[in-house]
């Protein structure tokens, strides 16, 4: 329940305001693995720069914590790695922001993110599942965090005949990825 209310205070005002997003990272595991304890969200953004007022009015100060508009110009000029937070003080919940930059990963998972629908006619943008494996082996080679391994796990039964193998071992073989993948294969 904490995870919806999460989910909807930082992905109804950008559903209202037709801003172009997917949601990824531990809560896109989670929708496609096995449930477990998480209080942020990760959302891949497309923000113009002329749609960032737009962006910043969507949640007010007295609500949130939002970057001034010139950090979100800086982050989303990034070509790589761009991030802020959006904090919502009251809850304690937090929205890591990840501008959509040159990555051809982020291109290909806008054109394949997924409509899902969590019920009350709330419905969501999620990434597909490739996208969540490759991000999760990037971040645990970054930092050895096995959460990220064993979130894979826990999707790949309920995935594996949806994935589109090819592709995904093709985007794990140019990220460097291929030893951490396979290790993953051989685990029961």
């Amino acid at each position: 329940m904490e995870a919806l209310k999460t989910l909807q205070l930082f992905i109804v005002p950008l559903e209202e305001s037709q801003i172009s997003y997917f949601i990824t990272g531990s809560t896109a595991s989670v929708f496609y693995g096995e449930p477990r304890l998480t209080l942020d969200i990760d959302v891949v953004i497309h923000l113009s720069q002329k749609e960032i007022a737009k962006f910043t009015s969507l949640f007010p100060i007295e609500n949130f914590y939002c970057p001034p508009p010139e950090v979100i110009q800086i982050e989303c000029r990034r070509r790589t790695h761009g991030h802020y937070n959006l904090i919502h003080p009251e809850s304690g919940f937090k929205a890591d922001i990840y501008p959509a930059s040159e990555d051809p990963l982020h291109h290909w998972a806008f054109k394949n993110r997924r409509r899902e629908d969590m019920g009350k006619g709330f419905k969501i943008w999620l990434a597909p599942p490739e996208y969540v494996i490759i991000r999760k082996l990037e971040y645990f080679r970054e930092g050895d965090s096995e959460k990220h391994i064993d979130d894979i796990k826990k999707m790949l039964p309920q995935v594996k005949e949806e994935l589109d193998l090819k592709f995904l071992v093709s985007e794990i073989d140019s990220r460097g990825l291929t030893a951490y993948w396979q290790k993953i294969r051989m685990l029961p």
